[in-house]
């Protein structure tokens, strides 16, 4: 709107025929009045403009607030209550035999035949290995010999002291010779014996070093291997942090490289750590009945610990906060998202168990990442099988 708009045509003729007749300093100053007149006018006008226009926007803001007003987002609730559990430690160790036994030469000699093979199945007192003899059975015979006249000897000295015919001191030395002939003749035994080598164990033949022709010059050279495959020990170090709460004769599980896992007992904890690492040796006995383990694998242990109260959740469930802690999105009675910082105490196949939570809990499982604490919320119980077809609704949302 201009200055001319405000003047009525009326008045604006008045003002052509005064000024018609004016000098020109009084037309002047007229025009100036005018002017100031029509200046704090169109001020007035401006200002109510100005007025109304907010007044308008106002209205229109109202109107936008209420047409993007939305219900509150509809997220995924299981209740979740806590419950005991047996804290666990996962290691990793290896599979030892409990029984393996190395089978020793007792006497020098030359192989003269190897019996058994590699990987059988042998019983306690078969033959493993033979010794050529030699002349064993012939010094033996010697030996005998001796004993039996070394028998006669000490018979007559005795004889001879009941008349009077011989001394004490002849009597005692009868004996004494007799009863070195008998130990020579123990010991040709023994040797003669132990020129055939068998298994102390029943087991499985794991190794036989020697082949035939070879020379044993001493004592104590390894023959054969003997393993006891249906006893075995997984065998792990436990930190000396550890080490306090695992229990002797505790039920543990063994899991293998392939997957399987065997139940056994901690059957032996050291009482004296390494003093390389610092830390305990640890056994754990497992029957495997089949013989279907060998020695030698890689185990994981699950040992336990102590008994705690701890809640049971997916890994799924698990979430950070704007600081990075990991915790879990809950909702309250008043259907309020909160986050609750916790502490992962155990992991097992079936979940993992958590610290820090209330007994009872509402756990958010699908829309977790949709939603801040503080938020309220449309909880619906339902159960972890549901997540993906949730998952999208909580999108369309």
């Amino acid at each position: 709107m201009s200055p001319k708009d405000y003047l009525s045509p009326e008045l604006g003729q008045a003002v052509r025929k005064a000024g018609g007749g004016l000098k020109p300093s009084h037309k002047t100053a007229i025009a100036i009045l005018l002017i100031a007149v029509l200046w704090m006018l169109s001020g007035v006008f401006k200002e109510a403009d100005q007025e109304t226009a907010q007044a308008v926007g106002n209205q229109a803001a109202d109107a936008g607030v209420a047409e993007t007003e939305t219900p509150h987002v509809r997220v995924r609730v299981t209740s979740v209550t806590s419950e005991e559990h047996v804290r666990t430690i996962a290691v990793l160790g290896r599979v030892e035999a409990d029984i393996a036994v190395d089978v020793r030469a007792e006497v020098p000699g030359r192989v003269a035949e190897i019996v058994a093979e590699k990987g059988t199945q042998v019983q306690a007192g078969d033959v493993l290995v033979k010794l050529d003899p030699e002349n064993l059975p012939a010094l033996l015979a010697e030996a005998q010999a001796r004993m039996r006249q070394r028998e006669i000897a000490y018979e007559s000295a005795q004889k001879l002291s009941k008349g009077g015919y011989s001394s004490q001191l002849n009597v005692a030395q009868a004996k004494a010779d007799l009863e070195a002939a008998r130990a020579q003749v123990t010991g040709m035994r023994r040797d003669l014996a132990n020129a055939t080598i068998t298994a102390p164990v029943a087991g499985v033949v794991d190794d036989l070093p020697l082949e035939a022709g070879d020379f044993i010059d001493q004592e104590g050279v390894i023959a054969a291997r003997v393993i006891d495959l249906t006893t075995m020990l997984a065998v792990a170090e436990i930190p000396e942090r550890d080490i306090s709460a695992i229990q002797l004769n505790g039920a543990a599980s063994v899991r293998l490289p392939d997957d399987r896992v065997f139940d056994g007992r901690v059957s032996f904890i050291a009482r004296a750590s390494s003093a390389q690492t610092r830390t305990f040796r640890v056994e754990v006995t497992v029957p495997v009945p089949d013989q279907s383990v060998p020695e030698g694998l890689t185990a994981e242990l699950r040992l336990p610990m102590e008994r705690i109260v701890a809640h049971r959740i997916t890994p799924a469930l698990l979430t950070l906060d704007d600081s990075g802690a990991i915790g879990v999105k809950t909702v309250n009675d008043d259907d309020q998202v909160e986050f609750h910082a916790v502490e992962m105490v155990s992991d097992t196949q079936d979940g993992i168990w958590l610290k820090g939570l209330p007994e009872r809990v509402r756990i958010i499982t699908v829309g977790q990442e949709f939603v801040a604490p503080g938020q309220v919320v449309t909880p619906v119980e339902g159960a972890l099988s549901s997540v993906r077809r949730d998952a999208d609704d909580v999108k369309g949302n």
